[in-house]
């Protein structure tokens, strides 16, 4: 098996466009540095508009691999039915709304091949409707130091440009549901693990924001999620208890801001650059 060998690694379920679904998976299917399969977790029964689109991506010349769970389980769940079937070392992230740009797999690899990286994230480009509409760049640190020092308070990787090595997220136990935190808890369980990040300053994804975005991060039993990821945080030795209390505080109170404070907050945390140190 070739070492650098992707899987790309989806999940969808019914409340996902169709059109938005669509150009998640052509943005897949056109990347300059072919990806060796996609794999798409049906995360409970799908609509005809999407069961049409994913009949419409069979019998290309990238495999197309379907796992369909009988019903909806979340995130975690079918992200890690995605990784149980996954036949190559990478796995590569990708949500069923968003777009990577076309040369998103030869960057990161490329980047990859030069060694000693097991994580590979990238800022992305956040657009509001059309994919021309840029509202702003969300980026995150670069350097492996400082994205520990950022995991103590916030999920260091846009899990959406996520590109890791595979044995490494088996080693941590892959995916467990925790609920609205998931991605968070496997990036923290990987730091502890020993696993070596990196984040690339330039946007190869775009990702869908607006409403929805601000939804979620307001959604009902958001604070009991925030409090069991801190417990994890702190089993994880990544911060004390004292900083845990402090953590829960700042991300509560950022989350019970009124929508346009939400937003302007959200532009100053996540929209200016970053050194990386």
């Amino acid at each position: 098996m070739d070492d650098w060998g992707t899987s790309v690694l989806m999940t969808v379920y019914h409340r996902v466009e169709p059109d938005h679904f669509e150009r998640a998976l052509e943005s897949m299917f056109s990347q300059s540095l072919a990806p060796d399969e996609i794999i798409v977790v049906e995360d409970g029964p799908l609509g005809p508009g999407l069961l049409d689109v994913l009949a419409s991506f069979e019998g290309r010349d990238i495999p197309l691999v379907r796992v369909a769970l009988p019903e909806n389980r979340g995130s975690a769940i079918a992200s890690q039915a995605g990784l149980e079937v996954a036949r190559h070392p990478w796995i590569v992230r990708m949500d069923a709304d968003d777009v990577s740009l076309p040369h998103r797999l030869e960057i990161q690899m490329g980047e990859l091949r030069r060694g000693g990286i097991d994580v590979i994230g990238s800022a992305m480009s956040e657009f509001d409707g059309e994919e021309s509409r840029l509202v702003g760049t969300r980026t995150l640190p670069l350097e492996h130091d400082a994205i520990a020092r950022y995991a103590r308070i916030n999920s260091p990787v846009n899990n959406p440009s996520a590109v890791i090595r595979r044995a490494h997220l088996e080693a941590v136990g892959g995916y467990r549901h925790v609920p609205l935190m998931e991605d968070y808890d496997v990036y923290a369980r990987l730091l502890a693990h020993g696993s070596v990040f990196r984040n690339l300053a330039e946007p190869l994804v775009l990702f869908r924001a607006g409403e929805a975005m601000f939804n979620r991060r307001a959604a009902r039993g958001m604070l009991a999620a925030e409090r069991a990821m801190q417990r994890n945080l702190v089993d994880y030795g990544l911060v004390s208890r004292p900083r845990s209390w402090f953590n829960l505080g700042a991300r509560a109170a950022f989350r019970a801001l009124p929508r346009q404070a939400l937003r302007r907050t959200y532009r100053v945390l996540f929209y200016r650059s970053r050194d990386g140190r």
